[in-house]
């Protein structure tokens, strides 16, 4: 019995000790993806303050700023574009379809001007990723 319990005991080191590689592994990850995630709005705001002239504003409304800090892009594309996920540009998602530009989905949220109150239809719904963003801001969004 004492031979049968140190085998459990030392096997469930063992899976603790791998868990916890996976676990650190994983959260190394995540803030990897959170520093690209503020790269990408740090490009927007400037693409924002660029193109002001044709926007009629110089400045995202700060609830967009953080809900493309918060959305997890690459869990909107395939796993072997994740790399290029938080570049400004948009990635194709199959079917000839593409997830947009996040300085496209910045500029299309911010300019709706959503309240906690508003509610969204969101027509060809393609990868979510703008819906994600909408959610976030606010309101309630509808997706066909």
């Amino acid at each position: 019995m004492k031979n049968k319990s140190h085998f459990v005991m030392s096997h469930l080191i063992m899976a603790g000790l791998i868990l916890a590689c996976l676990m650190r592994s994983v959260l190394a990850e995540e803030a990897e993806y959170t520093k690209q995630r503020q790269r990408l709005v740090d490009l927007i705001e400037v693409d924002v303050r660029l193109t002001g002239q044709f926007l009629g504003k110089d400045a995202l409304d700060e609830h967009v700023l953080q809900a493309l800090r918060k959305v997890p892009r690459h869990e909107f594309v395939p796993e072997n574009l994740r790399p290029y996920a938080y570049q400004n540009k948009p990635l194709p998602i199959g079917h000839g379809q593409t997830i947009s530009q996040p300085y496209i989905v910045a500029i299309m949220t911010d300019l709706l001007g959503l309240t906690q109150d508003s509610r969204v239809l969101e027509i060809g719904t393609g990868s979510a990723y703008l819906g994600a963003v909408l959610a976030d801001v606010g309101g309630n969004v509808y997706r066909i």
